[in-house]
């Protein structure tokens, strides 16, 4: 069993910054990519950011510039530094694993935490 716990979201104003932080635990042997999803009412799950176990990363359009992912391979831990937020901002966010070997992949999800963007 894999445990994702998400910390780091509350209330701030737009052109204000933020940072998740995200720890798994649990019975993990290699961590293939860790990220960030986010879901708006009314709206459809999102990928925000995805970083791979060797450093490379993703990220959505909107957030490119203003958002950066890093992780700690050693603390199963993964970060999300939110800059310049805006009301579009605001959504439940959530914690992604994704573990590809041994087969078959596996994908975890955090309980969410949220994230309101509003003056």
């Amino acid at each position: 069993q894999v445990q994702l716990v998400e910390s780091g979201g509350g209330l701030v104003q737009p052109g204000g910054s933020l940072r998740l932080s995200c720890a798994a635990s649990g019975s993990i042997f290699r961590i293939n990519y860790m990220g960030w999803h986010r879901q708006a009412p009314g709206k459809q799950r999102e990928l925000v950011a995805l970083i791979s176990s060797g450093g490379p990363t993703t990220y959505a359009d909107s957030v490119k510039g203003r958002f950066t992912i890093s992780r700690d391979n050693a603390k199963n831990t993964v970060y999300l530094q939110m800059n310049s937020l805006k009301p579009d901002d605001k959504a439940v966010y959530y914690c992604t694993l994704r573990i590809l070997n041994p087969s078959p992949t596996r994908d975890y999800w955090g309980q969410g935490t949220q994230v309101t963007v509003s003056s």
